[in-house]
């Protein structure tokens, strides 16, 4: 199967195309003004040429859900949903931060926690098995402080994530380690998508919602005076 990859919840606009498991061609650039409206359809244009196929050739789509920017995954999610409608192929969607752990499974920690910036000193987090990546608590928002992950103190641990410089001033764990140039990446899509395909769990296209864990909070007009 030739699958398009669509990671737009973070400030890395990123693109990816494989065949089964063999990454085809990546395409991507963490940016702080968030260009995925402006980049995401050359990215795809580029990654199609890089990888030599067509979008016809597409079998399947995989969206990184989110949590993260809500512009942004309103952004993929169109672009996900349209790939599938125009080429009527089906939607997969990973949680974004399975791309964030993926690069550190297997390398020794007991724990991988990702930690994405939301305001303020609030992340958005979960805990992953650091031998299998499976998942071990929920995708939550948390607010940090110097008793966060204290119960883990014990624990080889790694985070990773844009949340970590804030986390990195806080945090009283003095054996874990801290990455902060980590962004989810279309890239590390790949095993978990194949996963959710053998499995058959697609999304329902007319339904579907990036996963934003919190509703969103605009600018409020000021009402005009009489």
């Amino acid at each position: 199967m030739k699958i398009l990859y669509l990671e737009t919840s973070s400030k890395n606009c990123s693109v990816a195309i494989s065949d089964d498991e063999k990454l085809l061609c990546v395409c991507e650039e963490v940016s702080e003004n968030y260009k995925q409206s402006e980049s995401l359809h050359s990215f795809v244009e580029w990654t199609l040429e890089g990888a030599e196929i067509s979008l016809k050739d597409l079998d399947a789509v995989c969206l990184g859900k989110g949590p993260g920017s809500y512009t942004g995954l309103r952004i993929g999610a169109a672009s996900a949903k349209g790939f599938c409608y125009g080429l009527k192929i089906p939607l997969i969607a990973v949680n974004s931060m399975q791309s964030m752990i993926e690069p550190f499974v297997g390398k020794n920690y007991e724990l991988i926690i990702p930690l994405v910036d939301a305001r303020r000193m609030e992340v958005y987090t979960a805990a992953y098995d650091g031998i299998t990546g499976e998942e071990l608590s929920v995708t939550e928002a948390k607010i940090l402080d110097e008793t966060s992950f204290e119960e883990l103190k014990d624990k080889k641990i790694i985070f990773v994530g844009d949340g970590v410089k804030k986390a990195k001033e806080v945090l009283q764990l003095p054996n874990a380690d801290f990455d902060e140039d980590i962004y989810p990446s279309a890239q590390y899509l790949v095993k978990k998508t194949l996963d959710k395909i053998q499995k058959k769990e697609y999304e329902d296209i007319a339904y579907f919602e990036p996963f934003y864990l919190k509703e969103f909070h605009g600018v409020k007009k000021k009402k005009s005076e009489d």
